[in-house]
């Protein structure tokens, strides 16, 4: 007997990339993860969603959250091709690391490229008072007045 799956995602002539669920997933939940994946509800079409705005890279959209749905544990039959979809995945998991790793682990070209001065020469360190300081540290610990 063959199982049907959660969700199905794929490409319709009227209304572009769309979604469904099957019933074993809840309306709700069905709701939340399609929405989070920039799918909105089509008007009178009772569980059919469309994606927002498919002429922005639509296809490999679609494709991505057909991917996320399955890491969710969820099963899902598509007529996309994922693999653009798998090469960014497969991307992000590699060990070489990405553009904006390397770009946070250097030093800002805004910054200029000043000379690193110790610490001693960017603030004078006042000199050591020839008396101890009398403190008085009535009201700090917030108790009451005796």
């Amino acid at each position: 007997m063959a199982e049907f799956p959660h969700f199905s995602i794929g490409v319709d002539d009227k209304h572009g990339f769309v979604a469904v669920s099957s019933a074993s997933v809840s309306e709700h939940l069905a709701h939340w993860y399609l929405s989070h994946e920039q799918f909105e509800p089509v008007p009178g079409e009772v569980g059919l969603y469309r994606l927002t705005d498919p002429e922005r890279d639509g296809r490999d959209r679609a494709a991505q959250a057909a991917l996320d749905l399955q890491r969710h544990g969820y099963t899902v039959r598509t007529d996309l091709p994922l693999g653009t979809a798998e090469r960014a995945r497969a991307r992000e998991s590699s060990k070489q690391p990405s553009r904006l790793t390397r770009a946070a682990a250097s030093r800002s070209p805004q910054l200029g490229r000043s000379s690193p001065q110790p610490p001693s020469a960017l603030r004078p360190v006042p000199p050591k008072p020839a008396y101890a300081p009398t403190v008085h540290l009535t009201g700090i610990c917030g108790g009451r007045n005796r």
